[in-house]
């Protein structure tokens, strides 16, 4: 990959500014109506999901590219989480995510109550499986809306190119729900990185994999999880320019 220049930098910045700034007006101006509606709550999500991919088109030369099948039915959804893109470009490609996400994030300015609203799992470290089954109890009650439940495997963002183990949290959530699983794979932390202000131009691609059918134990499961979302995301990564260290 080619090094940016001083231009590139300064729309970093500037567009780190406006993207962020779009989330206040965002959640302000829908504010009122989410408190009463979650379809309001998500739309609302979806709107400034779609300003985010088209402002980091038009400001610092990110495209973004959806492939394979989102699903639309229950299901779990096991994904490669490398940048913030990838959170967004997921959410706006599903009818009904939902995200186990830190419980800190509740506080967040203009995030938390939203991800409350559309339906997101917030989860102590250590306490998941209370906050699942809590989940799953209000989905049974019919007080929560049905949808595709997000977890990333590894617990956080993760760089390209560095190891990061799969926790098992994905194989109890795949135990316990039932669903089947479809994997994710990504590019986008070459694009819009973890740390730093820097946005590189170039192809942002979020995959849907086949999906991971019901009956695996869950050793296998994770295994097999680990091994499809990895492979697919370094090809993609490959695409565009960069090579992952060798895992073996």
């Amino acid at each position: 990959m080619t090094n940016p220049g001083p231009f590139q930098y300064i729309r970093s910045v500037l567009f780190t500014v406006v993207v962020f700034a779009g989330m206040a007006v965002y959640g302000i101006a829908f504010f009122p109506a989410a408190i009463f509606s979650r379809r309001a709550a998500r739309y609302a999500c979806r709107s400034y999901a779609n300003f985010a991919c088209w402002l980091a088109r038009w400001m610092v030369g990110i495209r973004t590219e959806v492939r394979g099948m989102p699903p639309s039915g229950e299901v779990l959804i096991a994904a490669k989480h490398q940048s913030f893109l990838d959170i967004i470009m997921i959410f706006a490609s599903l009818p009904a995510a939902k995200f186990i996400m830190k419980k800190e994030l509740i506080w967040a300015p203009f995030i938390g109550q939203y991800t409350l609203r559309i339906g997101c799992v917030p989860v102590d470290r250590g306490k998941r499986g209370k906050a699942i089954a809590k989940m799953l109890a209000d989905v049974d009650a019919g007080s929560a809306e049905p949808g595709q439940l997000v977890i990333y495997p590894q617990g956080t963002r993760v760089a390209p190119g560095v190891p990061e183990r799969y926790k098992t949290g994905a194989a109890a959530l795949y135990a316990q729900t039932g669903y089947p699983c479809v994997p994710v794979a990504t590019n986008c932390g070459l694009f819009w990185p973890r740390n730093g202000i820097l946005r590189r131009p170039g192809l942002a691609v979020v995959e849907f994999l086949p999906e991971i059918p019901q009956g695996l134990r869950q050793k296998d499961f994770l295994a097999r999880l680990e091994r499809e979302v990895e492979t697919a995301s370094d090809k993609l990564m490959a695409e565009a320019g960069f090579h992952a260290p060798d895992r073996h």
